[in-house]
């Protein structure tokens, strides 16, 4: 934004702020904002607000480069308090969650398995039903917004050592509800379907792996001194009491990480004088699953399969196929820390589903087709990059970045040198100009001189400290902040199966634009 009147311009650097290249992203008024929602060395999505207070805006998908995006989601919740649902399910390749605010005012969960190329809604779990007046009934699930709001103490949990498994808060109906207490949802294939496992709002965390899965049940004002645990993501859940006095529960974590096989709860507990007392208790589970994994216990699973795809073509996601060895659900076992995720990939061929719609195009309703925007007709589209301006020639796709695939549906993309960019102004805060100072007379000399005497102190001192901080928190005695509660076998006796099939959700709540309430 060259000055305070003038609409917002995104520019991206590759080479660490030396050069920047302007995107081609719709520009944004002061009243707007652009928001970065994920990246990696391979896209980046990019969240532009739409005018006025409207609590949505549009999602963008970038090239390798982060130069050109192209449109990936309309009308992509973005609240009141720069909250995004946008969720990143790293348990499996290119799938990403998030929630968007239809015309109706409601809010729906959408899922892409393909990096932002399409989104699609959620299947209703198996076990779970709606109200018979629902017309469409999927399954929405809860993000930061709700958090944010009190209605979920957390949202989606996944992790790559965790293949497939995801966790996650939600309700099943036309739109996603706050009315209705939302339960806790498990996918085992990466958000392909889902199974409810637990009746309300919980804490949750993934041990050993995914091997082991526990959740506490978030009570605003009751104790707890019980916590839930699965061995079979979330088919059956056990009970365990560990403690003899309840607690107000705060927290739930695992250290190190998805591996550990100990869990931490905390919280407080009332004392005679009024005061609380802070209480952590530290559950190891490797004294109830003693015995480690062998190879019968694993099973061959290919990602991103289903029944309605064609056997040469099922699987094959980003132009490849993946196959992993996982736990077998029936298994009782360790994974152990040394637990390394296997598996094994395959380039497939390239279709339209391999590629996303070029900046200027769009896809159209119900086809795979990328057909250009009406305000881009009898347009060419230009871009700066290193000093030169290309006018880019395109069919419409450009492939997915990260993509695989070999062969088969090939469009071209070509761009032809025009002429040099333009020299940008020297107003401008991204102009390449450098900038010389000369310090001409001895006292200019001596400022720069004492100036540069002075840094080095501070920097010298300051690395100092860092050290002897470094080595006292090394080499000092840890004193126990812990009561560890072991697991014995005879408390492995009792299962809780998933019975949601009364959960129903009769109506979306309508998102008031005025309230900061679902």
């Amino acid at each position: 934004m060259e000055d305070s009147r003038s609409p917002r311009v995104m520019y991206f650097s590759s080479d660490q702020g030396k050069t920047f290249s302007q995107a081609l992203l719709p520009s944004a008024s002061t009243e707007q904002f652009y928001s970065i929602l994920d990246g990696d060395e391979d896209m980046l999505f990019m969240h532009v607000d739409n005018p006025g207070d409207t609590y949505f805006g549009t999602m963008y998908t970038s090239d390798d480069r982060g130069i050109l995006f192209s449109k990936s989601l309309e009308r992509h919740l973005f609240d009141g308090h720069r909250k995004s649902d946008f969720t990143n399910i790293t348990s499996l390749r290119g799938v990403y969650l998030t929630n968007k605010l239809d015309v109706d005012g409601r809010i729906r969960s959408v899922i892409s398995f393909n990096r932002g190329g399409a989104w699609r809604q959620l299947d209703k779990p198996e076990n779970v039903d709606c109200e018979a007046h629902v017309k469409k009934c999927n399954l929405h699930i809860h993000g930061e917004h709700s958090r944010k709001n009190g209605i979920v103490p957390m949202v989606a949990l996944s992790d790559p050592t965790a293949v497939g498994l995801v966790i996650a808060h939600g309700s099943v109906g036309d739109s996603l509800s706050s009315s209705q207490h939302p339960d806790v949802f498990v996918s085992s294939d990466g958000g392909y379907s889902w199974k409810g496992t637990l009746k309300g709002p919980h804490l949750y965390s993934i041990l050993d792996s995914g091997g082991l899965i526990v959740a506490v049940e978030a009570q605003h004002n009751g104790q707890v001194k019980t916590i839930k645990f699965s061995t079979d993501e979330g088919q059956c859940w056990k009970l365990y009491n560990f403690t003899e006095q309840p607690f107000f529960f705060a927290g739930l974590a695992s250290e190190p990480g998805t591996k550990a096989m100990s869990v931490s709860v905390w919280g407080f507990r009332p004392e005679d004088d009024g005061q609380p007392m802070w209480v952590a208790v530290t559950i190891d589970f490797q004294s109830l699953i003693t015995r480690e994994c062998s190879k019968k216990d694993y099973e061959v699973w290919l990602a991103h399969s289903t029944e309605e795809k064609d056997p040469g073509t099922n699987g094959c996601v980003l132009g490849a196929k993946e196959t992993y060895r996982r736990l077998k659900k029936e298994s009782v076992c360790r994974n152990g820390r040394n637990y390394v995720v296997k598996k094994k990939q395959s380039p497939c061929l390239c279709t339209r589903e391999d590629y996303i719609c070029d900046y200027g195009f769009y896809r159209h309703v119900n086809t795979s087709e990328c057909v250009k925007q009406p305000d881009a007709t009898n347009k060419t589209m230009e871009m700066c990059l290193n000093g030169q301006e290309d006018e880019l020639l395109s069919t419409g796709y450009r492939k997915v970045p990260s993509d695989r695939c070999e062969g088969g549906f090939a469009p071209r993309l070509s761009a032809q040198m025009v002429r040099p960019c333009a020299t940008p102004s020297t107003s401008s805060p991204l102009t390449s100009t450098s900038y010389v100072s000369h310090f001409d007379t001895p006292e200019e000399r001596l400022v720069l001189i004492l100036v540069c005497a002075g840094a080095a102190v501070i920097v010298l001192t300051a690395v100092i400290s860092a050290a002897l901080v470094v080595r006292r928190m090394v080499y000092r005695t840890r004193e126990p902040e812990y009561r560890f509660s072991n697991l014995r076998s005879q408390d492995d006796s009792s299962c809780i199966t998933a019975d949601l099939l009364s959960t129903t959700s009769s109506n979306g709540t309508v998102y008031q634009q005025e309230s900061d309430n679902l």
